[in-house]
């Protein structure tokens, strides 16, 4: 074999390598975790009651979103905020109306 194909050879056992280790390592962070939502919550939910925060499922944060932590979302004060926004919009809409042909 030529010095160029075992080089080639070697960068693929490095890729693949490397490759097997980050599955490895996200396979043992995955066995620790749970599903989310939980079957109390969906339970829970199937009942009526709102499941605002879920439990934590263990995984830790976001791999693809570094620093991205999980934060609690209160959904009335987004509501607020939208509605505040809409009234100080300098863009008009129009009125839901049939079109006239």
């Amino acid at each position: 074999m030529t010095d160029q194909a075992n080089e080639q050879r070697e960068a693929a056992k490095k890729k693949l390598a490397e490759a097997r280790e980050a599955r490895d390592k996200e396979s043992e962070r995955m066995a620790k975790a749970k599903p989310t939502p939980t079957q109390e919550e969906n339970d829970l939910a199937r009942l009526g009651v709102y499941v605002g925060e879920h439990e934590d499922d263990g995984s830790g944060p976001d791999p693809h979103q570094p620093g991205a932590a999980r934060k609690p979302v209160d959904h009335q004060k987004r509501q607020v905020e939208a509605d505040r926004s809409a009234q100080r919009s300098p863009y008009s809409t129009r009125a839901s109306s049939p079109s006239h042909e």
